[in-house]
């Protein structure tokens, strides 16, 4: 029988990320492990499934509408995929249950989140509605050129770095990667950007998060029951959004990811 808990917790982990576009492996995670106890392999395990079926579907939606720069995803996987691959060869040597791994995943995942939460804290109070109009101005102007990086190492490079650090803690191809891709591809648009951070994280997150099932760090019970609560709510969350002070919302969220990282990293 579904715990109702659980679906309300998937729904409102939903909810926010309809609403702000913040990753939900950000806000599930630290839910998973604080509130309803569960190991943090098992939280984060089953979180990067999670999160490659809900990005899935918006992954389509923005295909259908050419908004997708597939050589940015190309470029970007290059780097996460063997990284994934890397790091659960790593979780497979050690064991993903052995206090090692357990401490190494949650002090990996506090300093994630204090990294996310400051980006969100600075986009909130750095780009204003007047400013974010002045940027999208801005590199819409940058024609056929706009899709390539300052140099073709650096989506490599971050690709990789955040494949690591997706596979150990489910957190980081939101607003971490979003902020680094735009000093990446300073002339790519901003709705590019976005596209481009959702595409990739679909084969990034399936991969690690197979990756995870095969040394048996997948709740499958766990995983049905959030994403018949976060589906709704993110449908819900996408439609309210231009209702909301998102600005508010994403303060007072950046101060809820930085408490639950330096409590993961204090632990």
């Amino acid at each position: 029988m579904p715990d109702a808990a659980l679906v309300f917790a998937g729904f409102a982990v939903g909810l926010i990320v309809g609403l702000t576009g913040v990753g939900g492996g950000s806000l599930m995670t630290p839910v998973l492990i604080f509130f309803f106890g569960v190991k943090a392999h098992l939280a984060v395990g089953t979180d990067l499934l999670f999160a490659a079926f809900t990005k899935l579907g918006g992954t389509v939606g923005l295909a259908r509408r050419r908004m997708v720069p597939w050589n940015v995803v190309g470029l970007l996987c290059a780097g996460s995929i063997p990284a994934a691959l890397g790091a659960l060869w790593v979780l497979r040597h050690l064991g993903p249950e052995s206090e090692r791994v357990q401490h190494l995943m949650t002090t990996t995942l506090g300093a994630a989140l204090l990294l996310t939460a400051a980006s969100t804290l600075y986009k909130a109070l750095a780009f204003s509605p007047k400013r974010q109009a002045a940027e999208q101005a801005r590199r819409s102007q940058a024609g056929a050129d706009a899709d390539r990086p300052r140099h073709w190492s650096l989506p490599v490079l971050l690709g990789a770095l955040i494949g690591t650090l997706v596979t150990f803690t489910s957190v980081g191809a939101g607003a971490i990667g979003v902020t680094v891709l735009l000093l990446v591809f300073p002339h790519l648009p901003l709705p590019r950007i976005i596209a481009a951070d959702i595409a990739y994280a679909v084969p990034l997150t399936l991969v690690a998060g197979l990756g995870h099932a095969s040394l048996g760090s997948v709740d499958w019970s766990l995983l049905a029951q959030l994403l018949a609560g976060s589906l709704p709510g993110i449908w819900l969350g996408s439609r309210l959004v231009a209702r909301t002070p998102e600005r508010l919302i994403r303060s007072g969220l950046s101060l809820l990811l930085a408490w639950a990282g330096a409590k993961l990293v204090l632990i």
